[in-house]
């Protein structure tokens, strides 16, 4: 059950995060869900990329193949990850002041212009 444990609580929070959208009355609590959405990546990706016993890939002090090593990669994906989510908040943010300044109004169903 352990083994499968981090990646309920990943699939956890990705739900709750979806749920948060689905309900969201306000374009700010929108993207903030998005990014509790997005963290669960995070939690997935460490998921993914832990080993039991595993130390930090650096071969200089130890024999090849005398202990597991951790995946640099996945490490790195996470550090992308995080970068991006960044980014992305913060261009979702900037579009939410624009929508406010140009509608006055940051609530959803208040902004019929948008509607198709």
């Amino acid at each position: 059950m352990m083994h499968v444990l981090p990646y309920l609580v990943a699939g956890w929070i990705f739900l709750v995060g979806c749920y948060g959208l689905a309900t969201s009355r306000h374009l700010v609590h929108a993207v903030g869900c998005l990014s509790v959405c997005q963290a669960a990546t995070y939690v997935l990706l460490l998921a993914v990329g832990y080993r039991t016993g595993g130390t930090a890939p650096v071969h200089s002090d130890m024999a090849p193949r005398s202990r597991p090593l951790v995946d640099p990669v996945v490490q790195a994906l996470a550090l992308t990850d995080v970068v991006v989510g960044a980014t992305v908040a913060a261009l979702l943010l900037a579009l939410v002041i624009q929508v406010a300044k140009r509608h006055g109004t940051a609530d959803p169903d208040e902004l019929s212009e948008l509607r198709g």
